[in-house]
């Protein structure tokens, strides 16, 4: 999985680091709120590690961008504000749990593996096409779609930002090299060609997923 840390302690970056490695996931960490919000609106993440204490542009303002974009990212809001009223506040704004600092490195692994378990946990549907995320599997009137693993992975990817661009090399560090990026796409799309969605090409850019009755 793809976790963005938003955080600016130093020695607090490296632990998170740590424990996110350990357990498999990708960690991209960065120190200033206005770098967070650039990456949020530009790439994709399974999961936001925030802290309310940034410089540039604060936690909160970083989540309710986030939010006005209509990204259902699962945050977890990392602060050293402990009062009943502040834990409220972050999680009416859009955050999906609160840690209050200090931390044991446990529970917040322990946190990260529930709020995963959670954002996978729904069902998307887009045109006919019906993609559980616990299962990783792709339904078309009930009938499942046999995908690689790699086409699994970039139609993941995709379907996490219906309807906007996913960089190429994004795609590309997903599945371990630039130059299969075009040869699985175009495997995708002759699977999904009875689902009612396209994989369009954004020349320069990357791909995009959308239903096929989109105008424009």
């Amino acid at each position: 999985m793809k976790v963005l840390v938003a955080e600016d302690d130093t020695s607090l970056q490296r632990g998170l680091q740590h424990v996110l490695n350990a357990a498999g996931h990708q960690a991209t960490i960065v120190g200033d709120g206005v770098y967070a919000d650039t990456l949020l609106a530009t790439e994709s993440f399974d999961l936001l590690v925030l802290d309310l204490g940034l410089p540039g542009m604060n936690g909160l303002d970083v989540l309710q961008r986030l939010r006005r974009r209509k990204q259902l990212t699962p945050v977890l809001i990392l602060s050293a504000r402990d009062r009943t009223e502040d834990r409220v506040h972050g999680l009416d704004t859009g955050a999906d749990d609160y840690l209050t600092k200090p931390f044991e490195l446990s529970e917040f692994e322990a946190r990260v593996r529930a709020l995963l378990r959670r954002g996978q946990g729904a069902t998307v549907q887009l045109g006919d096409l019906e993609w559980s995320w616990a299962e990783r599997q792709a339904r078309v009137a009930h009938n499942e779609i046999a995908l690689s693993l790699h086409e699994t992975t970039l139609l993941e990817a995709m379907l996490q930002t219906p309807g906007k661009v996913v960089a190429k090399h994004l795609l590309a560090s997903r599945i371990g090299g630039d130059n299969m990026v075009e040869v699985y796409i175009h495997r995708l799309r002759r699977k999904l060609a009875n689902a009612g969605v396209e994989v369009r090409t954004v020349r320069g850019f990357g791909y995009l997923l959308r239903e096929t009755n989109h105008d424009g």
